[in-house]
């Protein structure tokens, strides 16, 4: 599980979007952050500060999420499904 880095989320920092996804921040306007993803270059990439449970990750999140994609998602997923129930 990716451990949530301390500090605000700045253009150059990296973080998890809503979709899990390792996401190089690009502009942060407020309660928004947007970038581009390093799994799958897709962007812009949007998410709100408050309510999408964003977290600032470190760049060995980034290399262990892309060592095997579908796993670190579906691991995520229930993670975040496991501290969160419906």
């Amino acid at each position: 599980m990716p451990t949530d880095q301390p500090g605000e989320i700045r253009p150059g920092d990296i973080y998890e979007d809503c979709a899990f996804h390792p996401v190089l921040c690009t502009h942060v306007d407020g309660d928004h952050l947007s970038g581009i993803s390093l799994i799958d270059a897709s962007g812009p990439r949007g998410c709100s500060l408050s309510h999408c449970g964003v977290i600032k990750l470190s760049i060995t999140d980034v290399i262990t999420a892309r060592s095997d994609w579908p796993t670190y998602a579906a691991r995520r997923k229930a993670e975040f499904e496991a501290e969160h129930p419906a």
